[in-house]
């Protein structure tokens, strides 16, 4: 366990370097690369849902502070269908991940593809910055503007547009489900009265809002070493955990049937029971994806202090001036509206939503309706398994759909 601890974080070092270097060759981004505004032709339905026998329809959405998201609608299964006719769901990623999360398995794996063949309408999401989220109105991702923003603007500006979008598109209350970061920008949105008008109910997977004690070497070590705050001290507004040379390396490696590559995402997000090491290779053709370093610092600082905090800038008439008071407002979870259905699934191996975490979540929920929370706990699951894990269907996602249509 520890030369896989070793070697992840040496890897994660290296990671870091390309990422750097990346940025610094980013001069005429916008005009050499060919990920800015994916197409439809390269984009996630032509890539990875139509091939497997799917209807797909790519959508943007343009955020209020102007970052334009793509969202992909899956309108029903293999077996077809009409619009119009099933309940909408919509599918939220978690960090330095994008929409393909809910796609890296095969079909009768993938949440996302479950869904629409168990009679949703389904809707994935990709976050500002990634891939297929790279637009702006006026702003390009070679600009130090551009990535001006943390989870605040995501749980502020993002998940709201992506939620009208859908009720305007559908006419139809939705259900939502979360991973890991997926979950804190939804919970946050909800403590202050948002969205809950256009909720049915919201799934909650590794949810993550306290993170004082996470587990996780990677993490931790980064965060109380300052990392992220010193890679924005070098000019590196992107936070890149990918480069070519990094991904071809790693495959390579991951090859060998000597290693099991399994464990470069355990030493992160613990020891995951039920993933299949060629799940690595798909998810290192994916993923992960790009975030704003601001981001990281935010979610340290959160490690650090063990709060649920906006975003500290660390002087007192710079958070006045933003927030109107010296120190950075707190996001009250209990403000969860108590009827509001809440299906939350952690694991008992997870060293991201480590266990203690998730118990002082739900202690802060304790006032909530009885019979609109449901916590399931996997005590063999890690982070990962949530969305990749060979049996997440069976163990997840079947008792998802039964609460998802109590709730209808």
């Amino acid at each position: 366990m520890a030369n896989s601890i070793v070697f992840t974080i040496t890897c994660f070092f290296i990671l870091l370097y390309s990422s750097a270097l990346a940025n610094r060759t980013y001069s005429s981004w916008n005009e050499t690369s060919t990920v800015v505004y994916a197409s439809n032709a390269d984009g996630i339905c032509s890539s990875m849902v139509q091939p497997r026998g799917y209807t797909c329809e790519e959508h943007k959405v343009t955020t209020k502070d102007g970052y334009i998201l793509s969202l992909q609608r899956i309108p029903f299964g293999r077996a077809g269908g009409k619009k119009g006719n099933r309940v909408p769901v919509l599918l939220q990623h978690g960090l330095l991940m994008d929409a393909i999360t809910w796609l890296l398995s095969p079909p009768d794996q993938s949440l996302a593809l479950v869904l629409a063949d168990n009679g949703f309408d389904v809707w994935l999401v990709s976050s500002r910055g990634t891939k297929y989220s790279r637009g702006h109105v006026s702003l390009k991702p070679d600009s130090e503007a551009y990535w001006d923003w943390t989870w605040d603007q995501l749980s502020a500006y993002d998940l709201p547009a992506s939620f009208q979008y859908v009720y305007g598109q559908t006419g139809q209350k939705l259900h939502y489900v979360g991973h890991s970061l997926g979950t804190l920008i939804a919970m946050t949105a909800f403590s202050k009265g948002e969205l809950v008008s256009m909720t049915r109910s919201a799934a909650l997977l590794s949810p993550v809002a306290y993170v004082g004690q996470i587990t996780s070497p990677l993490g931790r070590t980064a965060a109380e070493n300052f990392l992220a705050e010193t890679l924005k001290w070098l000019g590196l507004h992107e936070f890149i955990p990918k480069g070519d040379a990094v991904t071809k390396l790693l495959k390579k490696i991951c090859t060998n049937p000597r290693i099991d590559c399994t464990n470069l995402l355990n030493s992160f997000t613990g020891k995951n029971c039920c993933l299949k090491p060629s799940i690595v290779d798909i998810f290192l053709d994916h993923e992960p994806q790009a975030s704003s370093t601001k981001n990281m610092i935010h979610i340290a600082q959160m490690i650090r202090e063990g709060t649920i905090r906006m975003y500290d800038y660390k002087d007192g008439g710079q958070n006045r001036r933003r927030y109107g008071q010296p120190t950075p407002p707190t996001y009250n979870i209990a403000n969860i509206p108590k009827n509001l259905p809440l299906f939350m699934s952690h694991g008992g191996a997870d060293s991201l939503s480590d266990v203690e975490d998730v118990k002082h979540l739900l202690r802060t929920l304790k006032d909530h309706d009885r019979n609109k929370i449901v916590v399931q706990f996997k005590g063999d699951y890690a982070h990962a398994d949530f969305v990749m894990g060979v049996n997440a269907r069976q163990v997840v996602y079947e008792p998802l759909m039964a609460f998802f249509k109590v709730n209808s």
